[in-house]
């Protein structure tokens, strides 16, 4: 008898062998550069495997898609997405379908940047889950919204736009310029060793920001290049945070629970920023010495711990920890990358060195005592009107952008200019690229570049408040190192991004 069910049994079993092979057929993309969209994981194991290039692979979905991509990210947004919330179900109806929770859309379309960030700005926001992803910094500028951000921006608009401020924070990158920098450098061109200038140009904006943010010299551009822990720390914190951001989180919240892996290391690194924050704190209540004696009066009264100790709506410890820590992320790994990648271009393009060197020329001849052996720092007036180096500068910025990518959260259902269908809580990621040039065709003005097809410095309401500062930092720093020294840098050298929230080199940059 058990012969006569055989054909049943076959075809129960070709049924379950075809009908996965007819959905991985249909599910297949007709374009072979895009990833499969498997049934509850969506694309996750494409991602998982080009996670250790995921810039580069983010590139290239967005150029074999029109510059949009819409799908579910991964198994904990599909868990989500089945799951009943207070009783209601998530998700929205797109074309009259219901689409659960838990959708990604990425974009480098202008038009849809500038509804993002400006037109319809109010819909797009940080969302909780950021904030938990870069805890360390949770309550800060970087990952609020509402009333709390637009209390904190107007704050900082005005410490960072005080006369004062930019004052002090213009002579002292100037001062560390001369005193510390080009006396490094020179050190270095004598002795003949290669320089790391990834590290170097850590240090140096790690020094203008901790004493624009604290008020203190970290004393980091000894010859003996001392141990950054806690730019360790912050490197920590970001390249964990890439990880946070697209792993499930019952994952990574599970490995934080534990204290294993990546997270017992990001632990670590919390735990040194926190420490040195709060000492920061401590020493400021307590009106301890910081800077030098005679920097001391200027220093703390205009550093931004300054601005906020003594403001009630910051009376709480571990806010003003995150807020600060939050800064100085912000401004030491976004300058400092950059600056970095200026350097290895200018390598490359030896011709836009000369022509730097051509603009820099009338102001040294104008300067009244001049050693041609000396390097020759630049003051930052000195450097605004150069309308080439910031064009250097502002490629730079475009090629390789420091932070080469935004998350937003949706809060309401949307239609994007591209036409595509974005629902409440889905994650939207805007990819920072855009193939733009600078200068106009006399070459004496720059070309005005909408911020939303230049990221660089973010867009709309959002956009950076120390922008101007930064440049002119940039300016100053790569102009005296440019007209003091020749450098090159070094063969056999694999100069790739590390997997970071932030765009900096995997091993650093070997110049001599």
């Amino acid at each position: 008898m058990a012969f006569l069910f055989l054909p049943e049994h076959l075809i129960s079993t070709l049924v379950l062998l075809l009908v996965p092979a007819l959905y991985i057929k249909c599910s297949r993309s007709k374009n072979p550069l895009q990833p499969r969209n498997w049934p509850i994981i969506g694309i996750l194991p494409s991602l998982v495997q080009n996670f250790h290039r995921f810039h580069d692979y983010a590139t290239d979905l967005l150029a074999s898609s029109g510059h949009s991509f819409k799908r579910r990210g991964d198994l904990g947004s599909a868990i989500a997405a089945a799951t009943r919330v207070g009783g209601v179900r998530g998700g929205c109806l797109v074309g009259g379908v219901h689409l659960p929770r838990g959708w990604f859309f990425i974009t480098c379309d202008p038009a849809n940047v500038q509804h993002i960030f400006t037109s319809n700005h109010a819909n797009y926001h940080k969302g909780e889950g950021f904030a938990d992803i870069f805890d360390v910094t949770n309550g800060s500028l970087l990952t609020v919204d509402g009333k709390s951000w637009r209390r904190q921006r107007a704050r900082y608009n005005r410490a960072l736009s005080s006369p004062r401020f930019v004052a002090f924070t213009t002579k002292y990158c100037h001062d560390k310029v001369e005193k510390g920098l080009l006396p490094f450098l020179t050190h270095v061109a004598r002795t003949g060793n290669p320089l790391e200038i990834n590290d170097l140009m850590g240090r140096l904006v790690f020094h203008l920001y901790a004493t624009s943010v604290f008020g203190v010299d970290p004393g980091l551009l000894s010859l003996d290049m001392p141990p950054v822990h806690l730019v360790d720390a912050m490197d920590t914190v970001m390249e964990v945070g890439l990880v946070r951001l697209f792993v499930p989180a019952f994952c990574w919240k599970s490995m934080r629970r534990l204290n294993i892996g990546l997270e017992r290391k990001l632990a670590t690194a919390q735990a040194v920023l926190r420490g040195f924050a709060m000492e920061m704190i401590d020493r400021r209540k307590t009106s301890s010495t910081h800077i030098g004696l005679q920097e001391q009066a200027t220093a703390s009264s205009v550093d931004i711990l300054s601005n906020l100790i003594d403001d009630l709506d910051y009376n709480n410890d571990d806010l003003l920890q995150a807020i600060l820590i939050a800064t100085m992320i912000a401004g030491r790994d976004t300058i400092g990358t950059t600056l970095a990648w200026i350097f290895y271009n200018l390598d490359k393009n030896p011709h836009v060195v000369s022509k730097i060197r051509n603009e820099l020329a009338p102001i040294v001849s104008r300067k009244e005592t001049i050693i041609a052996s000396d390097p020759m720092p630049f003051e930052p007036e000195e450097v605004k009107a150069l309308v080439y180096l910031q064009a250097s500068l502002l490629e730079t910025l475009r090629l390789y952008p420091p932070v080469p990518s935004e998350r937003k959260e949706v809060a309401a259902s949307d239609v994007m200019p591209s036409g595509h269908e974005v629902c409440a809580r889905d994650i939207v990621i805007i990819s920072l690229y855009s193939m733009e040039r600078w200068l106009l065709k006399d070459g004496a003005m720059l070309w005005h570049v909408p911020s939303h097809k230049f990221l660089a410095f973010n867009s709309g309401p959002r956009l950076c408040l120390g922008k101007d500062i930064a440049i002119t930092q940039m300016k100053t720093i790569v102009a005296s190192v440019v007209w003091s020294f020749d450098m090159e840098v070094l063969g056999a050298q694999v100069i790739k991004p590390k997997l970071s929230c932030f765009l900096q080199m995997k091993n650093g940059l070997k110049l001599k």
